[in-house]
Protein backbone atom coordinates (compact mmCIF):
# COMPACT_ATOMS: atom_id res chain seq x y z
CA UNK A 1 0.00 0.00 0.00
CA UNK A 2 1.35 3.61 -1.06
CA UNK A 3 1.94 6.36 1.71
CA UNK A 4 -0.83 9.03 0.69
CA UNK A 5 0.75 12.62 2.48
CA UNK A 6 -1.94 14.97 2.77
CA UNK A 7 -0.44 18.68 3.61
CA UNK A 8 2.76 19.67 5.66
CA UNK A 9 1.33 20.41 8.65
CA UNK A 10 4.39 22.67 9.93
CA UNK A 11 8.20 23.85 9.50
CA UNK A 12 9.89 24.06 12.84
CA UNK A 13 12.92 26.81 12.98
CA UNK A 14 14.80 27.74 15.51
CA UNK A 15 14.88 31.22 16.96
CA UNK A 16 17.98 32.88 19.73
CA UNK A 17 14.53 35.21 21.17
CA UNK A 18 10.77 34.24 20.89
CA UNK A 19 9.53 38.00 21.32
CA UNK A 20 12.21 39.26 18.60
CA UNK A 21 11.11 36.63 16.59
CA UNK A 22 7.51 37.20 17.23
CA UNK A 23 8.28 40.87 16.25
CA UNK A 24 9.30 39.58 12.90
CA UNK A 25 6.57 37.41 11.97
CA UNK A 26 4.18 38.69 13.50
CA UNK A 27 4.46 42.47 13.81
CA UNK A 28 5.88 42.49 10.20
CA UNK A 29 4.61 39.86 8.17
CA UNK A 30 1.04 39.69 9.92
CA UNK A 31 0.92 35.69 11.26
CA UNK A 32 -1.14 34.95 13.63
CA UNK A 33 0.38 33.52 16.81
CA UNK A 34 -1.76 30.42 18.20
CA UNK A 35 -1.94 28.37 21.48
CA UNK A 36 1.50 26.22 22.20
CA UNK A 37 1.42 23.56 24.62
CA UNK A 38 3.99 23.95 27.17
CA UNK A 39 7.13 22.02 25.75
CA UNK A 40 10.16 22.69 28.97
CA UNK A 41 11.42 25.60 26.54
CA UNK A 42 10.58 29.09 24.93
CA UNK A 43 8.86 29.49 22.12
CA UNK A 44 5.21 29.89 19.29
CA UNK A 45 3.29 28.49 16.95
CA UNK A 46 1.80 30.60 14.27
CA UNK A 47 -0.78 29.58 11.71
CA UNK A 48 -0.66 29.99 7.81
CA UNK A 49 -4.23 29.05 6.78
CA UNK A 50 -3.99 25.59 8.04
CA UNK A 51 -0.31 24.86 8.04
CA UNK A 52 1.56 26.20 10.93
CA UNK A 53 5.41 27.80 11.79
CA UNK A 54 6.92 26.62 14.98
CA UNK A 55 9.58 28.71 16.85
CA UNK A 56 11.77 27.11 18.79
CA UNK A 57 14.02 28.75 21.47
CA UNK A 58 16.38 26.27 21.02
CA UNK A 59 20.38 26.98 20.66
CA UNK A 60 20.81 26.49 16.62
CA UNK A 61 23.36 24.30 15.30
CA UNK A 62 23.09 26.65 12.05
CA UNK A 63 25.68 29.53 11.64
CA UNK A 64 24.04 32.98 11.27
CA UNK A 65 26.88 34.27 9.07
CA UNK A 66 28.55 32.89 5.63
CA UNK A 67 24.97 31.88 4.16
CA UNK A 68 23.89 32.58 1.45
CA UNK A 69 23.37 36.41 0.29
CA UNK A 70 19.77 35.06 -1.54
CA UNK A 71 17.75 33.27 0.70
CA UNK A 72 16.65 30.93 -2.95
CA UNK A 73 20.20 28.84 -2.38
CA UNK A 74 19.62 28.06 1.15
CA UNK A 75 17.72 26.54 3.63
CA UNK A 76 14.14 28.13 3.76
CA UNK A 77 10.66 27.77 3.37
CA UNK A 78 7.82 28.99 1.47
CA UNK A 79 4.82 30.60 2.08
CA UNK A 80 2.21 32.30 -0.27
CA UNK A 81 0.55 35.30 -0.37
CA UNK A 82 -2.39 36.91 -2.69
CA UNK A 83 -0.57 39.87 -3.25
CA UNK A 84 3.33 40.82 -2.85
CA UNK A 85 2.60 44.59 -2.47
CA UNK A 86 1.51 44.34 1.02
CA UNK A 87 4.28 42.46 2.02
CA UNK A 88 6.58 44.79 0.03
CA UNK A 89 5.05 47.37 1.97
CA UNK A 90 5.10 46.36 5.22
CA UNK A 91 9.08 44.99 4.33
CA UNK A 92 10.13 48.06 3.04
CA UNK A 93 8.96 50.27 6.44
CA UNK A 94 10.41 47.69 8.93
CA UNK A 95 14.11 47.83 6.66
CA UNK A 96 13.79 44.66 6.66
CA UNK A 97 16.29 43.31 3.39
CA UNK A 98 14.83 40.77 0.74
CA UNK A 99 15.57 39.75 -2.82
CA UNK A 100 12.99 39.39 -5.82
CA UNK A 101 12.90 35.61 -6.87
CA UNK A 102 15.78 34.70 -9.47
CA UNK A 103 13.31 32.76 -11.47
CA UNK A 104 11.29 35.47 -12.18
CA UNK A 105 8.13 34.71 -10.50
CA UNK A 106 6.12 36.82 -8.45
CA UNK A 107 8.04 35.91 -5.00
CA UNK A 108 10.99 37.05 -2.75
CA UNK A 109 13.05 36.09 -0.11
CA UNK A 110 13.98 37.67 3.01
CA UNK A 111 15.43 36.63 6.70
CA UNK A 112 14.39 36.61 9.83
CA UNK A 113 16.04 37.98 12.81
CA UNK A 114 18.09 34.85 12.86
CA UNK A 115 19.05 34.34 9.50
CA UNK A 116 16.57 31.96 8.55
CA UNK A 117 15.13 32.69 4.88
CA UNK A 118 11.62 32.49 4.44
CA UNK A 119 10.11 32.85 0.62
CA UNK A 120 6.78 34.35 0.12
CA UNK A 121 5.56 34.06 -2.89
CA UNK A 122 2.27 35.23 -4.80
CA UNK A 123 -0.40 32.81 -5.15
CA UNK A 124 -0.91 32.90 -9.79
Amino acid sequence: MAIHFISLHHASIMVADTATSLAFYHGVLGLKQIERPNLGFPGAWLQVGSQQVHLLELESPDPKTGRPEHGGRDRHFALTVVSLAPVLESLNRNGIRYSLSKSGRQALFCRDPDGNAVEIIEQP
